[in-house]
């Protein structure tokens, strides 16, 4: 894999025990016709700087809702979260996307690109958000990290599927966030281009010391992170090392 020459490598082999996740007594309900669901139900969850955790569970379970809480994109009905030493329930709009900017990237199963932009107008967005005047600089060497450095100024429906996936992966760590919340990233890719796609993943998050939270049906590659949390009914009902 190419390097990011102007991207700090960040030691991945002092894993300190620094919660950058806390969650007490978390749930999550919805209103419906039929009344109101309870998604999650009471989660306790704190996560290392560092860990690579694989969130496992059927579907229905509550798994892309306890990501969407942890990146601030829903809020909790119950309990308190602090992700990164911020309270996300006391946070207005504006601060939890300063919040997501800074902190956050995210990986979804569908790719999420806008289509009228390039690959690296793609990846330059959440740094010109920051105000940063070598967002394109970053962007094209983040691409280049992914192996798209050829692919700069094509549009995602130039792209195949595997390749809008790199995209959306350099766009999550051109920031070098603390976080990365990944939700079936490989689901719309055939076996061998995603497993090059989650090669990558784990090697950006290698290098950078990101912690990972990797939502999965995929039992081979939750067996890739060092901890497991099993979710059943919005509960947890397993957490322990591989």
């Amino acid at each position: 894999m190419d390097t990011l020459p102007n991207l700090a490598r960040k030691p991945a082999g002092d894993r300190a025990a620094v919660p950058l996740i806390a969650a007490r007594g978390l749930g999550f309900q919805v209103r419906s016709q039929a009344g109101e669901i309870n998604i999650l139900r009471g989660v306790d969850l704190t996560v290392g700087a560092g860990e690579a955790v694989g969130i496992i569970g059927p579907s229905g379970s509550g798994k892309t809702s306890l990501l969407m809480l942890l990146a601030g994109l829903d809020r909790p009905t119950a309990g308190t979260l602090t992700v990164a030493g911020q309270d996300l329930a006391r946070m207005d709009e504006d601060a939890l996307a300063r919040f997501r900017r800074e902190h956050v990237g995210i990986v979804f199963q569908a790719f999420h690109l806008v289509p009228t932009m390039t690959a690296i107008e793609n990846v330059a967005v959440p740094l010109e958000f920051s105000g940063r005047a070598d967002a394109f600089d970053r962007a094209a060497e983040a691409l280049t990290s992914v192996g798209l450095g050829h692919r700069l100024t094509h549009y995602p429906g130039q792209l195949s599927g595997g390749e809008q996936q790199r995209v959306a992966l350099a766009r999550a760590f051109v920031a070098e966030p603390q976080l990365l919340l990944a939700d079936e990233p490989t689901g719309n890719l055939d076996r061998g281009t995603g497993g090059h796609v989650m090669d990558l993943l784990f090697g950006l998050r290698e290098r950078f010391g990101t912690t990972l939270l990797l939502i999965t049906h995929d039992p081979l590659l939750a067996e890739r992170c060092e901890r497991q949390v099993r979710i059943e009914d919005g509960r947890i009902v397993a957490d322990g090392p591989r």
